[in-house]
């Protein structure tokens, strides 16, 4: 009888051990997520993103020598950490069809303009000549309850015609505020420049020709980004999202289209502005743009380590991060500290902690992907053609824990860097939600903001890093992001500005998370509907 009772003591104790390891913490004593957690350090953070975000590495661009660099040194940090390769190899290769802005002649009523002095253009569409003898200026481009320029019978006939627009929306120049916003901060018609695009399409527009009030500021202000080549993956597969051709012109440019109405683009804003009503014109205009750009083959990877697990090594977890960035413009490197270095040595640090784990007999029970993943500043591409081209079966696979800017602060949080903004985690699972606040309320305790997770979120952060090709395929996903600050996309984001103790709590966040699904009994279900619009 005693030996049954001290048998059934032992196992009791076991099981109380076992759950004290894998599912959260009793009382004050560590757990052994903890301390494997704990060798994710800020100094380790800082060592790496030293290196991932120097000039040396050039802005590591997709296809470009530094991003070779940057690839070389992840993988060479994956194999001294002990994690495996896939198929024997650490990279997974995707090739890549690269086009150049150059090549593009505008003429208007036989005069011809310059490209990145009267007009540029943005990515999205492919090259095509586009000739028309009409323009249908209509206002502003909005169409809501509130403000709209295309009034219902009123409505112009846009079909197959080329559209002309202001940027932005209507002031109230009185008061110094947007007129649907009510207040100095424009509404999505101002932030989102797809919108007015998307509207145009719906339309049946041919084209559209945005009108920028002081195009040489607007110009100067995105020049890298204009000037930099566009990508997609050369197995015919680009960005999922295209819009209408559309050039940005000056007011040059708008003034000769509305020369026979005798009215200038100032003046015309200024009416529609004071009285805060539209004004539609159908103008005659002739417009030749003939689009021959210069093409050609890349290729670039993403970085892969491995992890086995134990009893349920089939299914799989991914963790990932981008590690590309927008290269150089002739001498100025933007070097991505924070967008995305941060993410992507956080991915390192967790690797290494997971393979520490194995090695001293606390291995995962799924296998675990560490994947940093190029291509994402050009549409997502590296984790597109990983769900493309899976390394592991898409259906194995139970979550991605994507990690885009995490050393920064964003000014709603400029007093308070104990924060993560969290996206994506109920989407799909209401289960992975409730097991990374568990793991937040049990070991980091960050403040979770969900702002961006809102459905109406204008800036629509859930499409628009790598966990969204994920959330595509019905898998869960959880995108943890800082928000953007005054150095985004800028040469000026650089490591004397993170906050490594920050990086250091966020990334443990995000090993706590990972330790529970991959060693919880029963996969998360997937248990929410998504549109993925």
């Amino acid at each position: 009888m005693k030996k049954l009772l001290l048998f059934a003591l032992m196992v009791n104790y076991s099981l109380f051990v076992f759950s004290f390891s894998f599912g959260g913490k009793t009382g004050g004593e560590d757990t052994i997520a903890e301390k494997y957690a704990n060798s994710i350090i800020a100094a380790d953070l800082q060592t790496h993103l030293l290196v991932i975000a120097s000039d040396e590495y050039e802005g590591r661009e997709t296809g470009q020598k530094g991003q070779k660099m940057a690839a070389d040194y992840l993988a060479a940090q994956f194999k001294n950490s002990g994690l495996e390769p896939v198929n024997g190899n650490y990279f997974q290769e995707f090739p890549l069809k690269v086009q150049y802005p150059e090549g593009v002649n505008f003429t208007l009523n036989g005069k011809e303009f310059k490209f990145m002095k009267d007009f540029y253009f943005t990515k999205g569409f492919e090259d095509t000549t586009i000739s028309s003898k009409e323009i249908v200026f209509v206002g502003y481009g909005i169409d809501e309850v509130k403000y709209t320029d295309y009034p219902g019978k009123k409505e112009p006939d846009v079909k197959g015609k080329i559209v002309m627009f202001f940027s932005g929306e209507p002031e109230n120049e009185r008061k110094g505020e947007f007129l649907l916003s009510n207040s100095q901060k424009g509404s999505e018609w101002t932030t989102n420049w797809r919108l007015k695009l998307e509207k145009a399409k719906e339309k049946g527009a041919l084209a559209a020709l945005i009108v920028s009030p002081n195009i040489d500021k607007s110009i100067e202000a995105t020049r890298h980004f204009i000037e930099m080549p566009s990508m997609k993956l050369a197995t015919g597969e680009g960005p999922s999202r295209t819009v209408i051709p559309n050039f940005t012109i000056s007011p040059e440019m708008a003034d000769l289209i509305l020369s026979p109405k005798k009215v200038s683009s100032k003046e015309l804003q200024k009416k529609i502005n004071k009285r805060k009503k539209t004004k539609t014109i159908c103008l005659n205009a002739g417009v030749l743009i003939e689009m021959n750009r210069k093409t050609e083959k890349l290729s670039s990877e993403n970085v892969v380590g491995f992890i086995e697990g134990t009893d349920l090594k089939e299914e799989i977890l991914v963790i990932t991060a981008h590690y590309d960035h927008l290269g150089k413009s002739d001498t100025v490197v933007y070097n991505g500290a924070d967008d995305d270095g941060s993410g992507t040595v956080a991915v390192l640090e967790m690797a290494q902690a997971f393979s520490l784990a194995k090695k001293e007999g606390h291995g995962p029970r799924r296998s675990i992907l560490f994947m940093p993943v190029a291509g994402e500043e050009k549409g997502l591409l590296g984790s597109q053609f990983y769900t493309d081209s899976p390394l592991f079966p898409l259906a194995k696979t139970i979550a991605d824990l994507n990690i885009d800017m995490i050393g920064r602060q964003d000014e709603k949080h400029k007093d308070n860097p104990n924060y993560i903004y969290l996206i994506g985690s109920d989407k799909l699972s209401s289960e992975l939600h409730k097991i990374s606040e568990n793991a937040n309320n049990t070991y980091t305790k960050l403040d979770l903001d969900y702002t961006f997770n809102e459905p109406a979120d204008k800036n629509r952060f859930y499409y628009r890093s790598d966990h969204y090709n994920f959330a595509k395929n019905n898998i869960p996903v959880i995108f943890y992001f800082n928000g953007v600050h005054e150095d985004y996309h800028q040469p000026t984001d650089e490591v004397d500005k993170i906050n490594f103790k920050k990086m250091e709590k966020i990334t443990r966040l995000v090993f706590f998370t990972a330790w529970d699904l991959a060693n919880r009994t029963e996969r998360i279900k997937v248990d929410v509907a998504n549109d993925f619009k």
